[in-house]
């Protein structure tokens, strides 16, 4: 490279031409072409040692297929074999449980020869994952997974794990990878990105901590991963561009890659000649686990600390191909809660946990986390891969969380045929006073009874088909932790009209906590009643969509903001869906050019919070949608969800990750106060000062990469082009996001009730019951599942509000509990008998 900010395009198109041209010429000729005057070294060059890495990064997925990603595996693996018998010096690097497999399927006489060389200590496994993802948008469980799969898929390969974790190509790397690797058995990491240009560390190898206080011992790759050209011109870069490290001991990566290479003969023929040279540096055909041991062999380095996110690189994609960004969420809480779902049932109901199904369905989902595919940065054609892999994994869960849920209605007595019986199971280990809806098929007039026959409140509304008698039963009920209850629908009239505080009119939903009412653009103004406040700014209205221009390529190279506003959508047009006394509905449209946003606002009678199911149907180009919120505070923090933590922003209108939730709470007057908002499918937030943010969509053209110009006369595949859908929850609030306990209500948002219709049939289970409970404020239940190498259970949680807390989880059908302490975000892994309840903690392998 010639620069440290040149773009993975104009990179892989010179490794790919070198190689080629390698391939075609005589080296003799090739080096006389190229070689150059040898300049003298540096005066204290003599005093580095490199570590010469050779490499040969792959994207399984970016400009090409996984199809072609895989040949690429397989024909750089080999071109490392052959290099070996060259050269009994080289050592190689290649990290990615996936493509080992890969290897071993497709060719297992080339995989006994890499396992030879493995064994050899020449070839060495880092990585310890499954594939090379996004450590910015998959959850904190997902990043579990990458480990948990990934290394055992290793150790059945080629008989060791990856000490060293290795991601060299990611946009950014969450604070949380420390504790996680390290409860992996890694805790050495390699990274490259966020570049020195991006973001200026205290030196490239340092100890990385992460807010439980975890520490990794971290190098940060200089210039690039790759290098299929000039070893010396690197070196020598190296020296002058960052030589003022805590020590001169360092690493020189080589080696075509992006697609695939590896190292050549020539630079064999490089570091021999360097080493030749006065005054050079030592150079020593190595890999990232010796240096890292050599490394640790100097015990008084002055290493400095660095804390929190890695970020940032590339933020346009936190946000580009909506469908991905939607499919991931979907797809990870779905398979969370089936697994839940089945590995309780297993125990207690006689439920099939089907773990072959769901081992399948992640690897799919975290093969699709490879970061040239979540980030979206790919070519259009994977985008329709990523659709059927999603697709994939949510059938998985459906299926197996319904089935398992059908075997437990079996067991609850359903026996008037005159009435219709439905039990609605709460996946969420704690109790739920919620709204539910379920349609169904009934002419008469009816009502819902709770599992000790008492009317309870509910209303009738228009059903999702227009066939026959079909309706929407909504109703208001409360639900055991992980547990169910029967509701029972009887065909008579109510005896007593339901009556609440709910008022709705054409612009205006109101219940005894909010007041909401709506400007002639279809923004929002929120009355807090409890407080009397507005919730927004000098009497401005929030969920204004705003559309701003953006110039970037597909990653948003060279831009860390998006604040040039162009338009709004406008001219509102209002219909009421909904009147009735338990929820009221609003459905908004507005329009922009050729787009139409559809809101579909919904205030329920006994919550503090407002709803919106969003459609939208967007037509623009080199543009970007965010939905704003000015919130009326002083002194405000912003707060983003990360993976298994948050993440505390500037507020200097920045793009930043995010998961499920963003919040703002400052204080006002002398009380604290906040609005926060929930979503379903965006990972991008902005922060304007008081104005918090949503990234809704962008449109630029599929992995179109800077420097590279678009031609206005060419037609091009653009992203994100059409109907998009998803949902949001408005939660203003008394004191910050930990009072109204934010992740408990995201969990829950996204991990609502399951309804099953019950036939007419006898049984022997109480109408209600509850199988796990957890107790402990800002404890969330990250994964329930069964172990890997038993049908023992794993269940892991993390401490979410980032302070020592004690927590205590119940196992009614067991007969048995557990207590003990959290730190702050600290990840606990229980390992569960459901034969003799005994419990002890394993790490993240699950030993």
């Amino acid at each position: 490279m010639e620069s440290s900010k040149i773009s993975r395009r104009t990179f892989l198109e010179r490794s790919l031409l070198g190689m080629a041209a390698m391939s075609l010429v005589p080296w003799a000729d090739l080096w006389a072409e190229e070689r150059k005057t040898i300049a003298q070294w540096a005066p204290e060059a003599h005093l580095y040692t490199f570590h010469l890495i050779g490499h040969g990064h792959i994207d399984p997925v970016w400009l090409w297929s996984w199809r072609e990603g895989l040949s690429v595996v397989m024909s750089t693996f080999c071109a490392a074999l052959d290099r070996m018998n060259e050269n009994p010096e080289f050592r190689f690097t290649a990290s990615s449980a996936l493509f080992y497999r890969w290897v071993a399927e497709n060719d297992p006489d080339l995989f006994r020869q890499i396992r030879q060389r493995i064994n050899e200590g020449r070839w060495e496994v880092v990585g310890g994952w499954w594939i090379e993802p996004d450590v910015n948008l998959p959850c904190g469980e997902a990043l579990v997974r990458q480990g948990l799969y990934g290394q055992r898929e290793l150790e059945r390969l080629v008989g060791r794990r990856a000490r060293t974790a290795f991601l060299p190509d990611s946009f950014g790397h969450s604070q949380c990878l420390p504790q996680i690797l390290r409860r992996q058995g890694m805790n050495r990491y390699v990274f490259m990105r966020p570049m020195d240009h991006e973001k200026k560390l205290p030196s490239d190898l340092f100890w990385w901590e992460g807010p439980d206080g975890s520490r990794l011992l971290s190098y940060r790759i200089q210039i690039g991963y790759s290098n299929s050209r000039d070893i010396q011109e690197r070196l020598e870069r190296i020296i002058r561009e960052f030589g003022k490290q805590p020590t001169h001991t360092l690493m020189a990566f080589y080696g075509a890659g992006d697609h695939g290479g590896g190292p050549v003969k020539k630079n064999f023929q490089q570091i021999a000649e360097i080493r030749q040279q006065t005054g050079a540096p030592t150079l020593i055909y190595s890999t990232p686990d010796r240096y890292f041991d050599a490394i640790e062999q100097e015990t008084d380095l002055p290493l400095p600390v660095v804390k929190g996110n890695l970020h940032n690189h590339a933020v346009g994609c936190y946000s580009v191909e909506s469908a991905i960004k939607k499919g991931n969420r979907q797809a990870e809480t779905a398979l969370t809660l089936a697994e839940a779902i089945t590995a309780i049932g297993s125990a207690a109901w006689g439920a099939r946990y089907p773990k072959d199904a769901f081992t399948q369905a992640w690897h799919k989902v975290l093969f699709l986390q490879f970061h040239d595919s979540l980030a979206g940065s790919s070519q259009a054609e994977h985008s329709d891969v990523a659709r059927q892999g999603y697709g994939y994994a949510l059938e998985v869960a459906d299926q197996s969380r319904s089935l398992a849920l059908q075997k437990l209605e079996w067991q609850i007595a359903s026996e008037d045929p005159e009435s219709e019986y439905l039990v609605v199971f709460n996946p969420q280990p704690r109790e739920a006073r919620c709204d539910v809806e379920y349609d169904l098929n009934i002419k008469e007039e009816a009502r819902p009874l709770d599992d000790q026959g008492n009317p309870i409140p509910y209303q009738w509304s228009i059903g999702s088909s227009q066939s026959e008698s079909v309706k929407k039963l909504l109703f208001r009920t409360t639900l055991p932790p992980m547990g169910y209850r029967q509701i029972r629908v009887i065909r008579e009239p109510a005896s007593d009209p339901v009556t609440t505080d709910l008022q709705v009119s054409e612009r205006r939903l109101e219940n005894r906590y909010l007041s909401v009412t709506f400007s002639d653009n279809g923004e929002i103004a929120i009355l807090d009643k409890e407080t009397g406040r507005q919730v927004f700014y000098g009497g401005q209205t929030g969920c204004r969509a705003l559309v701003l221009h953006d110039p970037g390529d597909t990653w948003g190279h060279g831009i860390q903001r998006y604040d040039e506003l162009i338009g709004t959508f406008r001219k509102a047009r209002f219909k009421v869906l909904e009147e009735g006394p338990l929820r009221g509905m609003i459905r908004v449209i507005t329009t922009y050019e050729a787009s139409t946003l559809t809101i579909d606002w919904m205030l329920y009678a006994e919550t503090r919070a407002l709803d919106a199911r969003v459609r939208l149907d967007w037509h623009e180009k080199q543009k970007i949608l965010k939905f704003a919120f000015p919130v009326d505070l002083e002194s405000p923090t912003a707060t983003l969800e990360a993976p298994f933590a948050y993440v505390e922003v500037e507020r200097d209108g920045g793009e930043e990750p995010g998961h499920r939730w963003a919040d703002l709470s400052g204080t006002s007057g002398t009380k604290t106060y906040g609005l926060s908002v929930i979503n379903d499918a965006k990972y991008a937030y902005s922060i304007h000062d008081n104005d918090l943010r949503i990234t809704i969509v962008r449109s630029p053209v599929y992995a179109h990469n800077a420097p590279n110009k678009l031609d206005p006369n060419k037609e091009y595949p653009w992203m994100d082009q059409g109907e998009q859908t998803f949902r949001m929850r408005i939660v203003p609030h008394a004191g910050d996001w930990r009072q109204v306990d934010l992740p408990r209500q995201a969990d829950f948002f996204l991990g609502s009730p399951i309804v099953t219709y019950q036939g007419i049939h006898a049984g022997n289970r109480p109408k209600e019951g509850s199988f796990l409970q957890i107790i402990g404020q800002g404890i969330r239940m990250a994964a329930l599942k069964q172990a890997e190498t038993n049908e023992e259970w794993i269940i892991r949680c993390v401490e979410s509000f980032g302070q020592n807390t004690t927590a205590e989880i119940q196992f009614p059908s067991l007969q048995t509990k557990w207590q003990g302490e959290f730190s702050p975000f600290e990840i606990k892994t229980l390992h569960i008998n459901p034969h003799n309840g005994r419990i002890r903690t394993v790490d993240l392998l699950e030993e």
